[in-house]
């Protein structure tokens, strides 16, 4: 078992004592835990621990206003047993059945929402429901804050557009249209407690009139990030909903699935997560459609 060199530890006491601590030196920041101790062993000379669990501030899921319009905000420590149990309205269920696909309920009292998008695995649960959800990511270091797409954070496998001395602090989500549902379907090779081979999420607004005024989808574990299909999107506006399984047949095909980059491993072949994604996506379509005008 390896060890850090004593003093390798910080526990931040506020946001600010962790932004001075960002703004000093570089720090591997710890939240549940869920993600670092399993993949990262803690070698000498490895960056400085920060702890920030003790953070208040970056907890709870509440209502904002964000470009002039109502939002919602989720602190970056929110947990998966939080988002799974918090009641969400409608148009965010896609998180809260993410949330119910995470790991065992220990993980999910510890992993945080945070940790889970800084982790930037290919097949991190939260990003493709935070993706159809058009989510903002809230960054802060000493002095600055500043909001960009989850599109544009996510930059890569493990890779994000995370700054030295900047912390993830939220989320933020605006809130769609009136009639607006979420899905999240999630394809492993047992219900829980499994990587997933592809995994999809879906938010749909339906008009007054009855037809789909907006779509946003987002697959999973089927390149090195997340990745939403605007061909897809483009063609569901302005259909009648619900959605009939002949037209859905029809649209979603391989160049609606071209922005996808899935890879051959032991889960799964390239063409078979391809194959999963199109019924994930025809499955979730045809369910969310009835539900939005139910």
């Amino acid at each position: 078992m390896t060890t850090q060199p004593q003093g390798a530890y910080r526990r931040a006491v506020s946001l600010d004592t962790a932004l001075a601590t960002l703004a000093e030196q570089p720090c591997t920041v710890l939240a549940g835990g869920t993600d670092l101790y399993a993949g990262s062993p803690l070698a000498a000379g490895a960056s400085p621990l920060l702890d920030i669990g003790l953070l208040d501030e970056l907890r709870g899921i509440s209502p904002i206003e964000w470009a002039s319009r109502p939002a919602m905000r989720l602190g970056a420590l929110v947990t998966w047993s939080a988002l799974r149990d918090g009641a969400l309205p409608d148009w965010a269920a896609a998180l809260a059945m993410a949330a119910r696909d995470v790991g065992g309920v220990q993980i999910q009292n510890r992993g945080t929402i945070g940790g889970n998008v800084c982790n930037a695995s290919a097949a991190a649960d939260g990003v493709p429901a935070l993706l159809a959800l058009d989510a903002q990511v809230e960054l802060a270091s000493r002095g600055a804050r500043r909001l960009l797409s989850l599109e544009r954070f996510l930059l890569g496998a493990r890779r994000t557009e995370l700054q030295r001395d900047e912390l993830l602090t939220g989320f933020v989500l605006p809130v769609p249209a009136e009639g607006s549902r979420s899905i999240f379907l999630k394809l492993g090779a047992r219900r829980y407690l499994v990587i997933s081979i592809a995994m999809v999420a879906i938010a749909i607004d339906v008009g007054p009139d009855g037809r789909v005024s907006a779509a946003r989808l987002a697959v999973g574990a089927c390149g090195p990030v997340a990745s939403r299909l605007p061909v897809l999107e483009a063609r569901l506006a302005g259909l009648p909903s619900p959605l009939a399984p002949a037209a859905l047949e029809r649209l979603v095909d391989r160049d609606a699935l071209a922005p996808l980059r899935p890879m051959d491993d032991v889960r799964g072949t390239a063409d078979y997560r391809l194959d999963a994604v199109a019924t994930l996506l025809k499955r979730g379509l045809a369910e969310l459609s009835q539900q939005a005008v139910a």
